[in-house]
């Protein structure tokens, strides 16, 4: 049998059934001697299954399977064994030490060095726009015939497991793809060894492998698939060629140019839903966010026919490097922010990136605050997230992107957090602390309230004189009805919109790259010490001039440090933000109520012969009572008497609802079908905005029947918002914000007043007129 034109033609195979085909003419597809269980294991199917929720995200784990494998190739090249103590500690010093990158961030690099290095990654689309297939092809170390077994068809052995500058650790083979993959799963492999490095003696070593995996459904008597790989007698397909023509060519020729070593990986009919465009557009901003920093760039292919376009061809390098190369054109003046936060004694940095309106879909979709591991996502938090009651920046939500940096957790900390499939956080006691720090941080960002308040300016600023006689009909609607007043005398607060009065914009902070001062703003001498609750944590601010992204920038960035009675901190945040660094510590475990404690705080960077150096002292008092209440609950009514209290009715201050029309629909997110929008104010209270060219609302005006369009509008508004207050008082009466939840409240309304509002008037019509005589008729059929 001739291997080597058989590998060829499945390279070339752009779809399950042309492999099937190959196969079965070469007497292999229907062979049961000629296809052995992937990782040694009938039962793989519990592991392989039990991967990467969605395509994209097992996607992912491939390319960071060929970064690896070029590092490993680099490192083994050099005569360094990988697990060695000359080996690279960690992945930023392989990329320096490898290939000169300053501080292993691709941003150091140019637009030139960045497009020569990518060359060592190739990600190529091919095949048909509805079901195409994605090869990975890499100038990595490559594996011998012999040692694929132990490789690329292994599950759980250990690799890389003591090798610290490579990502996989858990080997799963980047398994994740392989339920994405046509109806038969079927995935190629084809490798040979990097003529630089040994092969632990195998006499392959100059010979090309290849491999196909495929599932096979259940048998009978067996509960769950089963996936298997070629392998004739045992042995994976081999031959001899110098090089093979699988690097892409010129549009729209996928393979062509010559491939002499490495790994290439195939896989057929990719089911990438939502990603059916030229991977240059939506996939590659997808995959930017999965890596937001990625260790080495890739170079992308789009190689099939139909596509228009001015190029076909371009670098992935994470969205850290896109975002730093777009910054002016698409962030907020200021940002990113850097912040440090510790918890439980794991560092993080923290960047915090607004962006101008609308400027974020190209990317971001639904992710909030992205957790990562050496520039790859490992679990994130949904935009949702800054629409809790304990951050309140809903008016945000669309415009914001948090990354957390994670890659100093140590080895425990990162399995308490992260799943071994990478693509999702796990429930506990360290990611509910991470949590709550990252929600008092947003919460009390200057910079972010600042942009909330101007956001919120002009959504309502000519909206405000409109509003008062909506607010006076509600009034009215709950003060005749006792069940409204008994019910939102313990509801939600709505004050009314704070001022929109204008305010003079502050001059642009520029700041300095590296600090001339960083000093207290109000310090605490040992005789006049800061007091703190034994409960809370306590909060000091210093003056600087350094940038907002000090610490977290990919250039020279600061070190912060911090001790008390000369033992580092666990539990603490800073932030920087336009000549401001705020710090929020939390007091140690092991102190008692009168002590005094001796803070030092440090800052660093390449440029200083001194760090800044501040102390200052702590006194813990006694346990703050008040501790443990969500910020802006509300005070309770000054009288137990339904309707009454210093707030007025109920204590309930009437929101101010502004009518949005179809001109307006872009600012505000509506379209025909949208109804009522609900955003937190920021501070205890709510906009509500109501979309007065709802479809439905037309059509019933058009056929109103002889009642006055002006009163169907009317009731259409106050039922909205009627309906809108009601859900918001159950929530803030059963808050249960469990840190996965998809939707917030003001999704939960959006959702729910579309569904409502074609049926809104009619019902109210249609009760409206029921007589008595009728529920008479009605009551004595169900005696009946």
């Amino acid at each position: 049998m001739n291997y080597k034109t058989l590998c060829i033609n499945l390279v070339r195979a752009e779809s399950e059934d042309t492999v099937i085909k190959l196969l079965d003419n070469a007497g292999l597809w229907n062979s049961n001697e000629n296809w052995g269980y992937f990782g040694d294991n009938e039962n793989n199917f519990a592991t392989i299954g039990n991967q990467q929720s969605k395509p994209e995200a097992a996607i992912v784990e491939k390319i960071i399977n060929s970064v690896d494998a070029v590092l490993m190739g680099e490192c083994l090249s050099r005569g360094i064994d990988p697990s060695s103590d000359k080996a690279p500690k960690e992945i930023k010093e392989a990329l320096e030490s490898f290939y000169g990158i300053y501080n292993g961030k691709l941003s150091n690099l140019s637009l030139g060095e960045r497009k020569k290095l990518a060359q060592k990654i190739s990600f190529i689309a091919s095949g048909s726009k509805t079901a195409p297939c994605y090869t990975l092809i890499d100038q990595g170390e490559g594996q011998c015939p012999s040692n694929f077994k132990n490789t690329f068809m292994s599950i759980g052995k250990s690799n890389k497991l003591r090798i610290p500058f490579v990502q996989g650790k858990f080997n799963m083979g980047g398994t994740g793809v392989f339920q994405f993959c046509g109806r038969k799963n079927i995935q190629l492999v084809v490798s040979k060894r990097n003529p630089n490095i040994d092969c632990n003696g195998s006499d392959d070593i100059s010979s090309w492998g290849f491999t196909i995996v495929r599932r096979e459904d259940p048998a009978e008597g067996v509960k769950s698939s089963s996936y298997k790989y070629l392998a004739p007698g045992g042995n994976i397909p081999s031959f001899l060629a110098e090089s093979l023509p699988f690097n892409p060519g010129s549009y729209p020729n996928a393979y062509e140019n010559a491939m002499t070593y490495g790994t290439l990986i195939k896989l057929y009919e990719y089911q990438m839903t939502g990603y059916k465009t030229n991977i240059l557009f939506d996939l590659y901003n997808r995959l930017s966010l999965l890596m937001p920093s990625i260790a080495l760039p890739v170079r992308f292919y789009e190689r099939r026919p139909g596509y228009s376009g001015h190029s076909f061809e371009t670098n992935l390098s994470g969205l850290s490097v896109r975002l730093d190369e777009d910054r002016s054109d698409n962030l907020e003046n200021g940002f990113p922010s850097s912040c440090e936060v510790k918890v439980m004694g794991q560092s993080m940095r923290v960047s915090i990136f607004a962006f101008k309106r609308d400027s974020s879909e190209k990317y971001i979709k639904n992710e909030g605050v992205v957790f990562t591991i050496n520039g790859q996502t490992h679990g994130y938090l949904q935009k949702s997230f800054f629409s809790r009651h304990a951050v309140r920046m809903s008016y945000l939500a669309n415009s914001l992107l948090v990354l957390v940096d994670c890659s100093n957790f140590d080895g425990r900390s990162r399995e308490d957090l992260f799943m071994n499939s990478r693509d999702r956080l796990r429930s506990g006691e360290l990611r509910v602390k991470i949590e709550r720090d990252l929600e008092e941080l947003l919460r009390n960002h200057d910079g972010l309230k600042a942009l909330r308040e101007e956001r919120r300016r002009e959504d309502i600023k000519d909206k405000l004189g409109d509003s008062k006689p909506l607010a006076d009909v509600i009034e009215s609607i709950i003060k005749k009805s006792p069940t409204l007043s008994k019910l939102f005398i313990k509801g939600v607060r709505l004050p009314n919109p704070l001022s929109t009065k204008t305010v003079t914009p502050k001059e642009e902070y520029k700041g300095n790259k590296f600090p001339s001062f960083f000093k207290l703003i109000k310090s605490y001498k040992k005789g006049n010490p800061k007091e703190c609750a034994i409960n809370r944590k306590f909060r000091v601010q210093y003056s600087t001039d350094a940038h907002n992204d000090y610490l977290d920038r990919d250039h020279d960035p600061g070190v912060f440090t911090i001790s008390c009675n000369d033992i580092e901190i666990s539990d603490y945040t800073i932030k920087f933000w336009n000549g401001t660094a705020t710090l929020t510590v939390k007091i140690p475990d092991n102190h008692e109520i009168g002590d005094v404690l001796q803070v030092t705080t440090t800052l660093n960077d390449i440029s200083r012969v001194e760090p800044f150096k501040e102390e200052y002292w702590i006194k813990i008092c006694k346990e703050d009572l008040n501790r443990g209440k969500k910020p802006g609950n509300r005070k309770k009514p000054s009288t137990n008497e339904d309707g009454k209290g210093a707030d007025g009715l109920g204590g309930l201050d009437l929101p101010e609802v502004l009518e949005i029309r179809r001109d307006e629909w872009p600012r505000y997110k509506f379209n025909e079908n949208s109804a009522l929008k609900v955003q937190d104010s920021g501070e205890e209270g709510y906009d509500f905005f109501i979309n007065i060219d709802n479809i439905h609302l037309l059509s019933e005006l058009k056929s109103n029947n002889g009642v006055d369009e002006k009163i169907l509008e009317a009731r259409y508004k106050y039922g909205m918002v009627l309906m809108g207050i009601s859900i918001l008082n159950a929530y803030n009466s059963n808050k249960n914000e469990a840190s996965d939840d998809d939707t917030s409240v003001f999704d939960q309304i959006e959702n729910f007043s579309k569904l409502i509002s074609p049926i809104l008037l009619p019902m109210i019509a249609g009760l409206g007129s029921i007589e008595v005589d009728e529920v008479s008729v009605s009551e004595g059929v169900d005696e009946l």
